[in-house]
């Protein structure tokens, strides 16, 4: 193995330091990404009880928001609840946009190991085989066989770097995917939150006094 490396040349350096980072971005977004970290199971029916209840005071929203990414969202739901459905529904999106930025954080930089990964390593093929057409050129061709162990050597930084690229990249679209399950879900949670916020008796009965209230101007 390590005669492969010191085969590849230079270029194997930046290809297995690429090869190490990708490794450390996948178990990392692993970690980051587990379903119980990002949507806490119940956490949705419990934010509902609460605003069904009316218990909506600083410390739970403030609590609520640092839980997780779908605490997050609602919380900035509740954090809106007394402005028009229209404003909520902004406000929300705003959130989301946020979280999701919060969790593709690293998957840029993977999928860039996944573009320069095949790259890098074609600049290495190339490196090596320049290095050796110019041997050719000062020496001649001598034995065939070392002529094409040399070509074979060359070509282990064009594999090296599909090694690296490969899984980098089926891991990029495999986070991206999850990502946007979660964000879904996180959209159902938050719908569901909406309607009970609608359907409190408190919220109702704000609507209604603001609806005498414009009453007399439509007339």
């Amino acid at each position: 193995m390590w005669e492969l490396v010191k085969a590849g040349g230079w270029p194997m350096v930046p290809l297995l330091l690429l090869g190490v980072l990708a490794l450390a971005i996948v178990l990392e977004r692993f970690w980051s990404l587990r379903r119980n970290e990002v949507l806490p199971p119940g956490l949705g029916q419990e934010v509902r009880n609460w605003a069904a209840r009316g218990k909506l005071d600083a410390s739970h929203i403030e609590s609520l928001r640092a839980n997780s990414p779908l605490g997050a969202l609602l919380a900035a739901a509740l954090e809106a609840r007394n402005r028009p459905r229209d404003q909520l529904r902004e406000r929300i999106e705003d959130a989301g946009r946020h979280l999701v930025h919060r969790m593709s954080r690293y998957l840029n930089a993977l999928g860039t190991i996944a573009s320069a990964g095949p790259l890098l390593g074609l600049l290495g093929t190339v490196i090596g085989m320049i290095q050796m057409f110019l041997g050719i050129l000062d020496h001649g061709v001598g034995d065939v066989n070392q002529l094409a162990g040399g070509i074979g050597k060359a070509l282990v930084c064009t594999a090296t770097g599909m090694i690296v690229a490969i899984p980098a990249l089926m891991f990029h679209r495999y986070f991206r995917g999850r990502i946007d399950g979660y964000v879904i879900e996180m959209e159902h949670e938050a719908s569901a939150l909406l309607d009970t916020l609608d359907g409190r008796p408190a919220v109702m009965a704000a609507g209604r006094k603001a609806a005498q209230a414009t009453a007399p101007a439509k007339a």
